[in-house]
């Protein structure tokens, strides 16, 4: 777990180690990886959970695992926006701080990835212009998941 207000494994571990335990074989190991709900379904229901009961702590972590798992930064807005009306309005205010945070993260990681890459000439440099000009949003839109954002936004990417 990352993020500013969340929890590490370690942190868990030093305080309640058996939690950790729970939380890493039990949790992570069985629940995720039960067949009967995708990681991406199980990561819309968490993170839904979470912004219900305003858990903050936990969404930086979750809406990380979201992302990897293909829910779409617009899905979780959205999600956000549903929640506000039967959840509450302070929740979802809570959860666009925590979100807004973390997208922000997630889209300067990505413009420092395409620097990075250019400077090792792993990038086609015809591509850099036009990811300097697009606006955050749409960046995050090409971005689904970080596993696949060297495939849709980048192009070709050199052994």
């Amino acid at each position: 777990m990352s993020g500013k207000g969340s929890l590490t494994s370690k942190a868990v571990r030093l305080v309640s180690p058996a939690l950790e335990k729970y939380s890493e074989d039990t949790l992570l190991k069985d629940v995720w990886k039960r067949p009967d709900l995708s990681p991406r379904d199980r990561s819309i229901v968490t993170v839904a959970a979470l912004i219900a009961r305003n858990q903050a702590i936990e969404m930086p972590t979750h809406f990380t695992f979201a992302l990897d798992n293909g829910v779409k930064p617009n899905e979780i807005s959205e999600i956000i926006t549903h929640l506000a009306f039967y959840s509450g309005w302070g929740n979802a205010m809570s959860a666009i701080a925590v979100a807004t945070e973390m997208f922000g993260n997630w889209i300067n990681f990505h413009r420092l990835l395409v620097n990075t890459l250019l400077s090792m000439r792993l990038l086609k440099p015809n591509v850099q212009p036009v990811l300097n000009r697009m606006p955050a949003q749409w960046l995050r839109e090409l971005c689904i998941t970080r596993a696949s954002c060297f495939s849709v936004t980048f192009g070709y990417v050199r052994p």
